[in-house]
């Protein structure tokens, strides 16, 4: 063999091949690499299974020994309040001290806690000037109690009770949480005003709340959520915590709401029955309280809407009333006494022209001259509040009354809303006097302020 001719040939060919032999090595290697890495994490794994990990705190053991103590005091103060009934109870109030400005009253001051016994329910002292505190509670079982205290300027106050009970009321379900039984003394639901100064936007009432609706119901009946409708009865007293001798019949009151949507929706409310007629015995409630009068039929109805979205606010409302022999006006030829009957509207806008303050503005219109006129409780002429003939003039044509107020509200915190409200009250005959002179005007105008501090 030719060892000079075999040497380089051997040469070339291991210079050629030799990147393939390394390349081949270096991915085995690799894939080695791989294979040991999958079994060393399959190791692991199973090693982890055996062998349980070691607790991690995020506590040293002094913090979790103050954590223990305060778990157990925690269970201890529950245990506390639910053994003492303070568990669910939900306790809130509001006090709104009012300044009143009444041109024909010749009167400007301050109002608050007043006693409604002294001066009567009038459109310028109504509701506000109060103080009230609320008690709710919801048991186990979904049964609700409710207490609420107003002195001097309540429901109890107005229906001639001197009490201090503004609601007290119970409801109870039976079966299931959407038809419950519903008893007490409740204050009346009509309209789209509530009776709170938290929850109505100017200071004064509207003249449908004021003038044509009752006060508060004292009986017992159900309520029924379905769906979108809220509907509510009672058997009631109207107006009485208790019946006189002779009166045995009570009064069919409802309440109908429907939620049509997010922002709108409608109600309606109706008495039919019988109440306190003070024109039988000839007693004007506005300055006596009596309690040996007589009950007639009474008709009520009426119906509201509202329509609120953003900073836009609209509510609504129509009614209608009756009372037999209540006219102020007595039948000329007979004496006998003639039914009383009315009808009006109330409509309210609202606009938050800044987040914190809202401008409002409220019309009402209530027609009653038939028979002299004369109102739900007002059957008799009433020169403060604008109700009955001209005195002298026809005693056949009662006053038809308007009310325009002009408001605006700012919320200075959460709990704190201050109020200040234009309201030019007018009539179709002079029935506001002037106590300075004595004479008689078409009209009237009031300025009122107020502050409503709430919890």
């Amino acid at each position: 063999m030719n060892v000079r001719h075999l040497t380089p040939l051997a040469i070339a060919a291991t210079v050629l091949f030799a990147p393939t032999v390394r390349a081949q090595s270096n991915a085995d290697v690799l894939q080695e690499l791989k294979a040991l890495k999958d079994r060393v994490a399959e190791l692991e794994k199973k090693l982890g299974e055996g062998k349980p990990a070691e607790p991690q705190w995020g506590m040293t053991p002094e913090q979790v020994r103050d954590f223990n103590r305060i778990s157990v005091k925690t269970e201890a103060l529950e245990d506390a309040i639910e053994a003492q009934g303070l568990k669910t109870l939900k306790i809130s109030g509001y006090a709104d001290p009012t300044y009143v400005i009444n041109r024909r009253q010749h009167r400007a001051g301050f109002q608050f806690l007043n006693p409604v016994a002294s001066d009567g329910y009038n459109y310028d002292n109504s509701y506000f000037g109060a103080a009230s505190i609320d008690f709710q509670k919801e048991m186990e079982g979904g049964t609700k109690w409710r207490l609420t205290l107003v002195p001097n300027r309540g429901t109890g106050s107005v229906i001639g009770d001197a009490s201090v009970v503004h609601e007290a009321s119970v409801m109870v379900p039976l079966g299931s949480l959407q038809t419950r039984f519903l008893a007490g003394q409740i204050p009346d639901w009509s309209g789209y005003e509530y009776l709170q100064p938290t929850l109505n936007k100017l200071i004064t009432h509207n003249l449908l709340f004021d003038f044509t609706l009752p006060t508060a119901y004292t009986g017992a009946g159900m309520q029924y959520i379905r769906g979108k409708w809220d509907t509510k009865w009672l058997l009631a007293n109207v107006n009485t915590s208790k019946r006189n001798a002779d009166e045995k019949t009570p009064a069919l009151v409802y309440r109908v709401d429907y939620s049509r949507g997010e922002f709108q929706g409608f109600g309606f409310a109706g008495v039919h029955g019988k109440a306190v007629n003070f024109r039988s015995d000839d007693v004007n409630p506005v300055t006596t309280l009596a309690y040996d009068t007589h009950d007639t039929r009474v008709d009520l109805f009426e119906f509201d809407a509202y329509f609120i979205r953003g900073d836009f606010t609209w509510q609504g409302q129509l009614s209608y009333g009756k009372q037999k022999h209540a006219a102020i006006t007595a039948d000329a030829a007979t004496g006998n006494l003639r039914d009383a009957s009315w009808y009006g509207f109330s409509t309210l806008l609202a606009y938050k022209f800044i987040p914190r303050w809202e401008a409002i503005a409220r019309l009402d219109y209530v027609n009653n001259k038939k028979n002299g006129g004369g109102l739900l409780g007002y059957t008799l002429a009433d020169d403060r509040n604008g109700i009955g003939p001209d005195p002298n003039g026809n005693p056949e044509l009662g006053a038809n009354r308007t009310a325009l107020s002009f408001g605006v509200s700012f919320l200075y915190n959460l709990n704190t809303t201050f109020k200040a409200e234009y309201r030019i009250d007018r009539a179709s005959q002079p029935v506001f006097v002037d106590v300075r002179d004595g004479t008689f005007s078409k009209s009237n105008q009031l300025l009122g302020t107020s502050v409503v501090v709430s919890f």
